[in-house]
């Protein structure tokens, strides 16, 4: 009998026979000479979702093995650190909580609690752990996948008190929960782990405030680790967010899918919403005390995709307006230079991201005209014909009034190079996701953003979810070019995630996620995100007021956009 079953290796280029039941990480050592010398995989995409290298094939399949040059292969990786870090923690400091909280300052900030009392991190510690993770590293020991009825991976979640684990499972009524253990300890992620802690690469530990950082490889030098970058306002901003969890109880999905079996979610709402009118009317009071003093008459709000700054940009209008300033806002879009004139980007497409798309020379000129108190005529940009029409628009400023401009580049210096500082104020919008799924599992920012993003788009430019994906790559080079490396340049940041966000989000998003075509390399993306929002108890809309940033989204909004 022929026990062998033929799989395509999109590495080779061509399909192989191997035994039913091979495990990939045997695949690839059977073939492993014909790969490049240095090629090592961490995991691998099996049509199109990403997998462990325990994953056994059975039949035939489609398989592209990954090394950490790959996205998907580098969060295999950070999940791994997490474990890792997460192990040592338990040998260590027995007893001791691990928390991670977010990404920051190119690592993950990551706190130590008794119980829900923050402890001090000392070098001493820190320097205990490090050592314990390189030993472990050292020794490659293999990170075990398991899979066990829902009850039973509770009770050892229980067991060494990962109580926000247990909640969660409490929350989602699944009958087999998969786990991890590395040397005895156990762990979930909601997505796969390296083979052994011998392939993660570089990593170090640094203290960072009240904890420290995980820090692993630097992406553009491999060799070596991330070196932190200062991100004060940033870490201030995510600081705030996270007590006012604390202060509603709310600050991991199982404690939200409680919420939301109870019928407490238009409480979460009301307070979250409220939340964001304080943040925006703390901006405007600041811009009105610096107007007052002389300045602020020109506000620039950037942000990066789908961090709402066009709600954001509205909405602190009507708080400005409330501290007796009137706004007046203008579009960047308008500045554009013509198209023929447009940088390329390394496709030799159109960059409209860039900075040298947009007509500098005359937006400093308008600018610096109408801070002398002179009127000028706004340009317009057509789209269609691709380049700038001349209308009549005219502008100026009277005493009272600020001009708000909305667009990617706000932040970057060179925007406005030929104003004086004080004349302009600078505001930061971010999605910076507060909410856990557990105590080692965070929710990323740009998860967020791209949820947001796909259902927007599907909804007002009729865009399917495959073509945003398909897109975020290029959408996110340009964010870390262009926007991120001036994020501390801002006079205010304002996180406009909500706590309950994708819980209302699960409605619409899997719906359209679900449409992406499993044989596209978009599902890989697609199957992700569907796992994350799977995680989420529905939450209804009617209770999201009209003026809810998310109905930038959603739809249903109160503002004029």
């Amino acid at each position: 009998m022929n026990d062998y079953i033929n799989i395509y290796c999109v590495n080779l280029g061509r399909s192989i026979d191997v035994r039913g039941g091979s495990s990939l990480s045997e695949i690839f050592r059977h073939y492993k000479e014909e790969f490049p010398e240095e090629f090592t995989p961490i995991c691998a995409d099996v049509n199109y979702k990403t997998e462990g290298l325990t994953y056994r094939v059975f039949s035939p399949r489609m398989v592209e093995f990954l090394d950490t040059t790959r996205p998907q292969a580098d969060r295999v990786r950070v999940r791994s650190l997490c474990m890792l870090l997460y192990k040592s923690v338990t040998d260590e400091a027995p007893g001791v909580r691990l928390r991670i909280e977010h990404s920051i300052s190119r690592g993950l900030y990551c706190r130590l609690l008794h119980g829900d009392e923050m402890i001090e991190v000392t070098g001493e510690l820190l320097k205990r752990l490090s050592s314990r993770m390189a030993r472990y590293a050292e020794l490659d020991l293999p990170f075990e996948r398991h899979e066990a009825p829902t009850q039973e991976a509770k009770e050892i979640f229980a067991g060494q008190h990962l109580d926000r684990k247990v909640l969660l499972l409490d929350t989602l009524h699944q009958l087999y929960t998969p786990y991890y253990t590395l040397d005895g300890t156990a762990d979930s992620f909601y997505g796969p782990l390296a083979p052994g802690t011998g392939c993660l690469g570089p990593f170090r530990l640094e203290k960072y405030k009240e904890g420290f950082l995980l820090l692993g490889r630097d992406p553009e030098h491999p060799e070596r680790t991330s070196e932190p970058i200062a991100q004060e306002k940033m870490y201030r901003a995510f600081t705030d967010y996270l007590k006012f969890n604390e202060i509603i109880g709310v600050s991991n999905v199982g404690e939200l899918n409680r919420a939301a079996r109870e019928q407490r979610t238009s409480d979460i709402v009301n307070v979250a919403e409220a939340l964001h009118g304080r943040l925006l009317g703390h901006i405007a009071g600041e811009i009105k005390r610096r107007h007052d003093e002389g300045g602020a008459r020109i506000v620039l709000i950037a942000g990066p995709s789908s961090s709402g700054k066009t709600t954001s940009t509205k909405r602190l209008g009507i708080e400005l307006m409330t501290n007796l300033i009137v706004p007046k806002m203008i579009s960047l879009d308008d500045y554009f230079i013509d198209r023929e004139h447009t940088p390329r980007d390394a496709s030799g497409d159109y960059d409209y991201e860039s900075l040298y798309a947009l007509d500098l020379e005359r937006l400093n000129s308008d600018l610096s005209r109408l801070l002398a108190g002179e009127e000028i005529n706004l340009p317009t940009y057509s789209f269609q014909l691709g380049q700038r029409i001349e209308k009549h628009r005219p502008l100026w400023l009277e005493d009272n009034e600020v001009l708000l401009i909305e667009g990617i580049h706000g932040l970057n210096p060179e925007l406005t190079s030929r104003l004086p500082r004080k004349e302009v104020f600078k505001v930061y919008v971010s999605a910076l996701t507060t909410l856990s799924i557990d105590d080692h599992n965070w929710i990323s920012t740009t998860d967020t953003r791209l949820i947001r993003r796909i259902v927007r788009d599907h909804k007002y430019r009729h865009t399917s979810a495959a073509e945003t994906i398909r897109r975020w790559s290029s959408v996110r080079r340009g964010e870390e070019r262009w926007i991120f490396p001036y994020q501390e340049n801002a006079d205010a940041m304002f996180n406009s995630s909500l706590i309950f966000e994708l819980g209302v989000m699960k409605e619409y998003a899997e719906p359209l996620l679900r449409q992406v075509r499993h044989d596209s390399p978009e599902y890989t993306q697609a199957y992700r995100l569907l796992r994350l929002l799977s995680y989420f108890e529905p939450i209804p809309l009617s209770p999201i007021p009209s003026t809810s940033l998310l109905r930038e989204f959603l739809g249903g909004s109160s503002l004029k956009y």
